[in-house]
Formats: C-alpha cells, structure tokens, sequence
C-alpha cells in the first residue's frame, strides 16, 4: 500500500503540493546524477474527455478543469476556433475511436505508461494501440519544419531536477479532448516532469499557439506510480481507421482530416469577414 503526500490529486491541488514538495524532495538518479523517471505510471484521465470542468457521464469520469492558469477554468480558444470546434465535435470522430495517436499532450493523460530514460533519451511507452513517444536529450535541433507527426517531435532539457520537454511538428490530426479542441502544426507544447516523491510526478503542460488560442494556456495532472509486483504494460491493441465506428459512419459521422495552420488562416480571415457584414 503506497501512501501520497498529496491525498488531493485535483489540478490546482496536485501542482500546488507538488511544487512546494519538489522544493525539499532529492529525487532518485540515474548513473548520469540526472532524476530517474522511469517506470510504471498511471495517468488522469479526466481531461481526456474535456479539459474544462465536467459531470460524469456514462463510460468516462467527471471532474474539475485541467487549467490551471485561466482564472475561470475555461479553454482561450479565439471565436473563429470555437466555431471549428463545434463543427469538429457535430461531423467528426475522435481520433481515439479509431485507434490514431493522441498528439501531445493527451498522449499522456489516456491511461498506464512505462518510461525508459537513458543518457540520451526519455522513451514514453503506452497501452494506448502502438503510441509511444521518443524524447530526446542529447541537445540535437528539431527536425525541419515541413515534416510533421502525429506525436510531433520532442526535445528535452534539464531545469534543475525538472525535466522540460518542447515539442513542435504536430501533424493538426489530434484532437487535445473528445469536445474538439485541436491545434495546428504551428503548435508548441511545453511539458513540465517533476518527481515530488518516490511514487509521484507532477505533469504540466503549457499548450501555445496563437492561430487558434488567444493565449497559451496550461493543464496540470498528476503521474502515481504503479508498484504492483509483476505489473506489465500491456497493449490495447486495435488498428489505424478501426472500423469498430460503423454505427457513427451510419448518421454521417467521418475521420477527422486534421487542420493544418494554412487551413486555420484561411478559416480565420473567412469567419471575420463574415462577422464584418
């Protein structure tokens, strides 16, 4: 039985005991004298479902907003933007449900993950179908520009004990929650790790880009190790385009084309002109 320091797991809970806890907590290390993260983790997966506040409903869980540093709880998603998510969530199928990745950040608040770190990099392995994200440490530039992934590409760096990881190069096909909230390749995600206690990381993400955000915005969850003797990650195995979504297909449901920023521009500049009339 692992006993938290932090009982409250919620997000505004979770990075207020974690920072205070990171201040006096000497983490374990790797050979390199760096904090060692790897491990069996579990995730929330209450922002999975929307990042803002929401009251359980059949098959998920409830609970409070993500963000953290918005004082009303609520995503700064521009108007233009707020209206392509309503379209998204009125015509599309979320990614999920066919066995796409996640994107960053929701990869990691889908559920159990195992993380392998070396000198020169933190590998990100999970349950969800085939998803797993390498993030490098060796100091080496991001990739260029025009190639785009579903996992984006990930550089990490040591601030202190906390391991700060950018990511750039989304491909714009996931979604950040299942109400279709997106982002565009032009994106920055800035994800923070810090281990406050033996069995306890705190994850923030700082979510940015302004084509779609009227600021960047950050969502906070906590990691809990799992210590569970003989515990193994096993694959929620399914396949890209599972046709397990008939039944959406049948009232007229379709896969997400995803949304690239040259797309947003112009769905921007269109829906103002429309307001203009």
């Amino acid at each position: 039985q692992i006993e938290f320091v932090c009982p409250d797991y919620s997000p505004m809970a979770i990075q207020a005991c974690g920072r205070e806890r990171a201040k006096t907590f000497t983490p374990p290390r790797t050979a390199d004298g760096k904090p060692d993260l790897s491990g069996y983790w579990g995730g929330a997966q209450v922002p999975h479902e929307s990042l803002e506040a929401h009251p359980k409903t059949p098959g998920d869980t409830g609970g409070p907003s993500a963000i953290v540093d918005v004082p009303d709880g609520k995503v700064p998603i521009q108007a233009w933007a707020e209206a392509k998510r309503l379209d998204n969530k009125a015509k599309y199928i979320d990614q999920n449900a066919q066995c796409f990745m996640s994107g960053v950040p929701r990869h990691l608040y889908m559920g159990a993950y195992q993380f392998i770190q070396t000198p020169t990099k933190l590998l990100l392995l999970s349950e969800e179908t085939n998803a797993y994200r390498n993030v490098f440490l060796d100091g080496r530039p991001h990739i260029a520009k025009d190639i785009v992934l579903w996992q984006g590409d990930s550089r990490g760096r040591w601030d202190g004990d906390t391991l700060v990881v950018e990511t750039r190069n989304q491909n714009g096909n996931p979604w950040l929650d299942q109400q279709g909230r997106f982002v565009t390749d032009e994106a920055v995600v800035t994800e923070r790790f810090t281990l406050f206690e033996p069995n306890s990381i705190l994850y923030e993400a700082t979510i940015d880009d302004p084509l779609v955000y009227t600021r960047p915005f950050t969502i906070v969850s906590g990691l809990r190790r799992n210590v569970r003797p003989g515990y193994e990650l096993w694959e929620e195995s399914c396949f890209e385009g599972e046709q397990n979504t008939k039944h959406l297909r049948n009232i007229g449901y379709r896969t997400y084309p995803g949304f690239s920023s040259k797309e947003a521009r112009a769905a921007k500049e269109a829906f103002e002109r429309g307001r203009a009339r």
